[in-house]
């Protein structure tokens, strides 16, 4: 049988994209038939509160399982937690949540939203070939829609009745986060019965039958799958995805401190490029499988490849394009090849082509000084000036040593007047490098 024969379920579990389907049995019995091509479209839903304004790689897996429903011409919701955030979700975590503001809460979600439907349109644009299958529709939606004006005493008295005490505390999390000093909260404890009660409205509303979530959330989906199957009798399923960890073993998110954010106010291009391209020989497989359209094929092939060349990083790097033009469409792609190659292959024509938010961008990483040409001035008065290097003999010899170049040029003579053109690009810039690693970004000033 071909790959990617058995189907959406079958060919998504080939790639390690969809890990657990719940409840197992019927799951198995039933979604297969369901997601048949030629049966009418499920619709499946996930959920991303808004903690923060932008999503980050830890968030990109559930959208690529949305994503890939879509593909094979399912309808897919994406649920903005405007409401749910405001509590904040307990699984998987040690301590509460700082509480949300509502109008923090709603400036988040307009992040969300927006970073949503860039990745929903670059993916329809840049990685789906039109005029074959049917792609299926998808919706953006908030939770404070419905949460936000359903009554307490409604929702204990419908949902909150349906709902076991029992189930809710033998979860796992809500277990380690009873014994833990702090305890628990009401408004956390209370967190899986409104997701739960999210899934019961999509389903009732938009025919929601599946509900998609990372690993942590298994818990959530569970209480939603009780929930529905208890109110309306209908067959629901969830799905989790992996949890993306850094090397370290940390899930990748912002309370970790190592997010690599999807908004480019926050993470450029470059940086998301650079991340993907540093994954280790041993994982990037794995990410190609998960994190890219390739066919199984054809990343067999690039695995191959990379066996008789490994010095070309060539998984690497495919990984990198392909996750970058996704959130950052082909334009984003291009500058994160364009800050590689001025700070990684010295580059002089991809630095004069940088726009200033490129440069703001490259900044971030490397120290930066804004300089007066003074007539006469030379390489060595730049390093000074700079603060790139020591004063004295030492930094006279960090030149003569052959340790400076001025945009890609090794400069061996501390004397070298500095000609515009050549040291100092058309666009007003010199890129300084001193030793391997260490980079500084001169704008001059009144050229």
């Amino acid at each position: 049988r071909a790959r990617g024969a058995g189907g959406l379920l079958a060919a998504q579990c080939e790639r390690g994209l969809f890990q657990e389907v719940f409840p197992a049995q019927s799951a198995e019995e039933q979604l297969p038939g369901l997601l048949e091509p030629g049966r009418p479209p499920l619709t499946a839903y996930c959920g991303f509160d808004p903690t923060a304004d932008s999503l980050h790689v830890g968030h990109l897996l559930a959208v690529m399982a949305l994503l890939h429903f879509q593909r094979a011409g399912h309808n897919v919701i994406a649920v903005v937690g405007g409401a749910t955030a405001r509590l904040g979700d307990p699984s998987g975590r040690e301590r509460a949540r700082e509480p949300l503001s509502a109008e923090r809460a709603r400036a988040h979600a307009r992040g969300l939203r927006a970073g949503l439907g860039r990745l929903f349109e670059n993916h329809r644009e840049l990685f789906w070939a039109a005029g074959g299958e049917r792609l299926g529709r998808a919706e953006l939606l908030d939770n404070a829609c419905w949460l936000g004006r359903q009554p307490l005493l409604d929702f204990l008295g419908g949902a909150g009745g349906r709902l076991r005490m029992g189930t809710l505390l033998s979860r796992q999390s809500c277990q380690a986060r009873l014994r833990s000093p702090e305890g628990m909260s009401l408004a956390e404890f209370l967190y899986p019965a409104l997701q739960a009660y999210d899934f019961l409205h999509l389903h009732q509303h938009h025919g929601c039958r599946v509900q998609l979530g990372g690993a942590d959330q298994m818990g959530n989906i569970m209480s939603g799958y009780e929930l529905v199957t208890k109110t309306t009798g209908t067959d629901v399923f969830g799905i989790t995805v992996p949890l993306i960890t850094s090397t370290t073993g940390d899930k990748l998110g912002k309370t970790a401190g190592n997010a690599v954010w999807l908004n480019r106010d926050k993470t450029s291009p470059f940086e998301l490029y650079q991340f993907f391209v540093r994954q280790q020989d041993n994982i990037v497989e794995k990410y190609l499988k998960l994190f890219t359209f390739l066919p199984l094929e054809e990343i067999d092939h690039i695995m191959e490849m990379h066996a008789k060349e490994p010095e070309k990083w060539g998984p690497q790097k495919r990984l990198a394009a392909e996750v970058t033009k996704l959130v950052h469409g082909r334009e984003g792609l291009e500058s994160a090849k364009r800050c590689t190659k001025a700070l990684y292959y010295s580059s002089v024509e991809a630095l004069e082509a940088m726009s200033d938010q490129e440069l703001q961008e490259l900044f971030r990483q490397a120290p930066s000084a804004e300089l007066m040409l003074e007539p006469g001035m030379n390489v060595l008065d730049l390093c000074r000036k700079a603060n790139a290097i020591p004063d004295g003999p030492s930094g006279y010899q960090k030149i003569t040593d052959g340790g400076v170049s001025v945009n890609g040029i090794r400069v061996t003579n501390p004397e070298t007047v500095l000609i515009l053109g050549q040291h100092i690009l058309k666009n007003g810039v010199s890129l300084l490098r001193i030793g391997k690693k260490n980079y500084y970004i001169i704008k001059w000033l009144q050229l």
